[in-house]
């Protein structure tokens, strides 16, 4: 009798631990699927070593069609060219007028970086130092704006490897604005007046 009474308790006992076995894994495979379905749980990143999209070229500023009447000798060819950023002319009054010449101070831009222009006429490469002085050697005008030119190249200075150490001529094309102010004015007053113009150096 008493060996009967045991045997039922160990089934028992077996049974139960069955019961609570199987209920574990019920409730960790629930927890599991839970925590896969759990809204806001973080997203896989990118690695961080995927190639990186190519930046924008920067932008050309392409010269028009050349007039002929300031067109650069044969056999020269353009080694860059640069828009006015900001500019002004400076007028100097004398004999009751500002009719006469004036002086650029401008900042040009263009793909090769920045030019400063300045009294000689000067341009300056801001970068590598490179630098030009020129004279007018043929100009067109142009209506309500400052004539446009071809300028001769006369000195270079600076980096023998610059941006401007090939050039030998230059063209002022699409000028805007930049005229010399009308009306009396009083001997040694100065103006200036804002413009605007796209410069191309050509070289060999």
């Amino acid at each position: 009798m008493r060996s009967t009474r045991t045997r039922l308790r160990a089934i028992s006992a077996v049974g139960a631990a069955a019961v609570v076995v199987g209920l574990g894994t019920v409730t960790f495979q629930a927890s599991a699927a839970e925590q896969t379905r759990r809204p806001g749980r973080p997203r896989p990143v990118a690695s961080p070593s995927a190639t990186p999209s190519a930046p924008a070229p920067a932008p050309s500023a392409t010269p028009a069609p050349t007039p002929t009447s300031i067109a650069p000798p044969a056999g020269l060819r353009p080694v860059g060219n640069y828009r006015v950023v900001t500019g002004t002319q400076t007028y100097t009054c004398a004999n009751g007028s500002f009719e006469g010449a004036s002086v650029p101070e401008a900042r040009l831009a263009g793909p090769a970086g920045r030019i400063h222009h300045y009294g000689g006429p000067t341009w300056e490469h801001e970068r590598d130092g490179s630098l030009v002085t020129a004279k007018v050697v043929a100009k067109k005008t142009r209506a309500r704006a400052i004539p446009e030119l071809l300028l001769e190249v006369t000195s270079h200075s600076g980096s023998p490897r610059g941006q401007l150490a090939r050039a030998t001529h230059i063209q002022r094309l699409q000028t805007t604005g930049g005229l010399a102010p009308t009306g009396a004015c009083t001997d040694g007053e100065k103006a200036s007046v804002r413009y605007g113009a796209l410069y191309v150096f050509f070289g060999k």
